[in-house]
C-alpha cells in the first residue's frame, strides 16, 4: 500500500530499520522504533485530551528529540502541528495560538509553565523511560488520514499587522521528500540548524527521517560558528542548510568548515557569489545548492547546483524547478511570457499549501486560479527563464522582503509602530548596510516633538521576533509622497551612522580591543564601553561574527550567547573575567 501521510511513511521506515538511530541531540538519541512507539503513546494522550481531526497542536520546546516525538504524535492523532518559536515574545506566541485555535500546547519542562501562552491544555510529553514508564499503548492509534489532510500550520509575517499561518498538507511534504534531488545518500545525516518553527525544518526533519537517515539536533541554546564546526566534525554530518547570511559569515570567518560535508544548502536571501567561491576553494569536494522556495510550496521549489572550480558571476540563478513543481512565468493577464522576458513566478502542482489557515481573504490574494481552473501560488517574485532553462531573479512585485533569511512584511512592523500613542505615521523599509546584510529601518513621524527611540525599540522587541525589530529609527517631519499620494520609498533618507554616547573610556587593553572589534563589526567609527551592541543597530548574525572575531583575533573563548547577554564592552569584559576565573581551578587541577 502506498503511504498517503507523513506518519504512515515514517511507520513503514521504522519497520524496515527499527534499530537505526532516527534523531539525536548530544547524548540523547531515539531509534526509529523508539521514536515511533513514543509518538504512538503521545498520540493516544492527545486523543484522550480531545484533539480532533486537523486541530493545530502547538509545540513549544527547546531543541531535543521530544520536538520530533511531538510533531509525529500530532500527525498520528489525526491533527496537525503548530510550531512556536521559543525566542519569540509571548505576545506574538499568544497571537498565533489565538488565531489558530489550538486546543493543546505540547511543552517541555525546560520551558516551564511561567510565561507560556494561554491555551485550553498544556501537555508535557512523557519521557517513557524505565524510571517513568507510561501506560499508554505503543500501538499506532490508526486514525484515518489522507494526503490532503493538514500536516502543519507555520506562521510567517503578515501585511495586516498579524502573522499568518500557512496550512501545509501531507501531500505537499511528501512531494518534497520524494524529490529525486535528494537521491544519492548526501542527506544521510542532516544537521538541523533552523528553528523548527520555520519552513526549512520541513527539509531538515522529514527528508532524512522518511528516507532512513538521521536528524542531528544541536544542543539547546544559541548557535555560533565554532559550535557548528564542532558538530559537523563530531557528528559526521553529510548535509545541512544555512541561511545566505550565515553562509557569508562562514565564508568570511571559516570557509573550510564544510570540508567533510557532502552538500550545503543555502538561500532565503541573495547569495553572495564571492562567498560561494571562497567556500568551494576551501572545500573543493563540496556541493553547494542555492535554494529557492517558500512555506506556501512546502519549503523548497527550485535550486541551482554549484561546484568547484567556481568563478563568481553577477548573480546566482534561482535554478530549475524541483520534481512536481510547476513553475510558470506569467504576465499581468496570467499569460505565459516568452523565454528571456520577465514575468511573475506562479507555482502550481501538488506541493502547494492549502492556503492561509482561517484566512480566506489572504488566501484569495495569493492562491489564484489559472484560466483552466488550476490553483497557483503567486510568489510576487519577478524572474526570467535563461538560455539553459534556468530561472533568474530580477526583482519583487510587492513590498515583502527577506531579512536574515526570514520573510518579512514591513507593513506588519508599520502597523505596530503606528498604534503607539506618540506616533502619527510610520514607514518601514529594508536597507543594505555596510556588513552586506539588509536591515529594517523605521521612519516615524511623531505627534509631538521628540521621538522616543528607546521606547519604540522596546515596544517592537516585546512584540516581534528579533529579525523584525528595526535596527534604526529615523524621525521625519512628514513621510515623502509621490505625485499620486503613495509613499515615496526612494526619497526616504539613509539613517545617520550611530555614534557612541559620551562615557568612560576603555579601562584596559582588552576593553580597548573589544571597542575596536565592536566598531568594525557594526561598521561605525567608534564604540564606548557602555554602548549597547544592539542599540547601535547590531543583530544576532553580527553577534555571531563578533564572537568569531573575538576568538580568532583576541584568542578569547567567548560564545554568541555571551555577546547576546552582555551587549556592552564593559559587561562583556566582566564576563570574560568570570570565564577566566572559572577556568583557573580547572587548569590548576590538571
Amino acid at each position: 500500500m502506498v503511504s498517503t501521510s507523513i506518519h504512515e511513511r515514517f511507520a513503514a521506515q521504522a519497520r524496515r530499520t527499527p534499530d537505526a538511530v532516527a534523531v539525536s541531540c548530544g547524548a540523547a538519541a531515539l531509534t526509529y522504533r523508539q521514536l515511533d512507539e513514543r509518538a504512538n503513546r503521545l498520540a493516544h494522550r492527545l486523543l484522550r485530551s480531545g484533539v480532533g481531526p486537523e486541530d493545530p497542536v502547538a509545540v513549544l520546546m527547546e531543541r531535543s528529540p521530544d520536538v520530533v516525538v511531538s510533531m509525529l504524535a500530532a500527525l498520528k492523532a489525526g491533527a496537525c502541528y503548530l510550531p512556536l518559536h521559543s525566542a519569540h515574545p509571548p505576545e506574538r506566541m499568544q497571537q498565533t495560538l489565538d488565531r489558530a485555535g489550538s486546543p493543546v500546547l505540547l511543552a517541555d519542562e525546560a520551558m516551564g509553565l511561567r510565561g507560556l501562552p494561554r491555551t485550553r491544555s498544556v501537555v508535557f510529553p512523557a519521557a517513557d523511560t524505565p524510571a517513568e514508564p507510561t501506560t499508554d499503548p505503543a500501538a499506532d492509534p490508526a486514525v484515518p488520514t489522507g494526503p490532503d489532510r493538514l500536516a502543519y500550520v507555520m506562521h510567517t509575517s503578515g501585511s495586516t499587522g498579524e502573522p499568518k499561518g500557512v496550512a501545509v498538507t501531507h501531500r505537499g511534504v511528501l512531494g518534497l521528500v520524494d524529490d529525486s534531488g535528494w537521491d544519492g545518500g548526501a542527506h544521510r545525516r542532516v544537521l538541523a540548524l533552523a528553528p523548527y518553527a520555520f519552513g526549512v525544518s520541513t527539509y531538515e526533519l522529514w527528508v532524512p527521517l522518511l528516507r532512513g537517515g538521521q536528524v542531528v539536533l544541536p544542543p539547546p541554546g544559541d548557535l555560533d560558528v565554532r559550535m557548528v564546526r564542532r558538530l559537523i566534525a563530531a557528528e559526521d554530518i553529510t548535509a545541512l542548510h544555512v541561511t545566505a547570511g550565515l553562509f557569508r559569515l562562514f565564508a568570511d570567518e571559516a570557509p573550510d568548515s564544510f570540508a567533510t560535508v557532502r552538500e550545503v544548502l543555502t538561500g532565503g536571501d541573495v547569495i553572495s557569489p564571492t562567498a560561494v567561491q571562497r567556500v568551494l576553494d576551501a572545500c573543493p569536494d563540496l556541493v553547494v545548492r542555492a535554494m529557492y522556495g517558500a512555506t506556501e510550496v512546502s519549503s523548497f521549489a527550485a535550486y541551482a547546483t554549484l561546484t568547484a572550480p567556481y568563478e563568481p558571476t553577477a548573480a546566482i540563478p534561482v535554478g530549475r524547478p524541483m520534481d512536481t513543481v510547476d513553475a510558470r512565468l506569467l504576465d499581468e493577464d496570467l499569460r505565459p511570457v516568452p523565454d528571456g522576458e520577465v514575468g511573475e513566478l506562479y507555482i502550481a502542482g501538488e506541493r502547494l499549501a492549502r492556503g492561509y489557515h482561517r484566512r480566506p481573504d489572504l488566501t484569495a490574494e495569493r492562491f489564484v486560479r489559472d484560466p483552466a481552473g488550476a490553483l497557483m501560488y503567486r510568489t510576487g517574485d519577478l524572474m526570467r527563464r535563461g538560455p539553459r532553462g534556468m530561472l533568474e531573479f530580477t526583482g519583487r512585485v510587492g513590498d515583502q522582503v527577506k531579512i536574515r533569511g526570514f520573510r518579512v512584511e514591513p507593513a506588519e512592523v508599520e502597523h505596530l509602530l503606528a498604534r503607539q500613542p506618540g506616533v502619527a505615521h510610520a514607514a518601514v523599509v529594508a536597507r543594505e548596510q555596510g556588513d552586506g546584510e539588509r536591515h529594517l529601518v523605521a521612519y516615524v513621524v511623531p505627534r509631538t516633538a521628540g521621538l522616543d527611540t528607546a521606547g519604540l525599540r522596546a515596544v517592537a522587541a516585546g512584540a516581534l521576533p528579533d529579525y523584525m525589530v528595526p535596527s534604526a529609527f529615523v524621525e521625519l517631519a512628514a513621510l515623502p509622497l509621490t505625485a499620486n499620494g503613495k509613499l515615496d520609498r526612494a526619497a526616504l533618507p539613509a539613517p545617520a551612522t550611530p555614534h557612541p554616547a559620551a562615557g568612560p573610556a576603555a579601562r584596559n587593553e582588552r576593553q580597548d580591543a573589544l571597542c575596536a572589534l565592536f566598531a568594525r563589526v557594526l561598521g561605525i567609527p567608534g564604540v564606548g564601553v557602555d554602548d549597547s551592541f544592539f542599540a547601535l543597530g547590531g543583530q544576532s548574525l553580527q553577534a555571531m561574527r563578533l564572537a568569531s572575531r573575538i576568538e580568532s583575533e583576541l584568542g578569547l573563548d567567548v560564545s554568541v550567547g555571551d555577546v547576546l547577554n552582555h551587549p556592552t564592552v564593559a559587561e562583556l569584559d566582566r564576563r570574560l573575567q568570570e570565564l577566566a576565573a572559572a577556568a583557573e581551578p580547572a587548569e590548576a587541577g590538571r
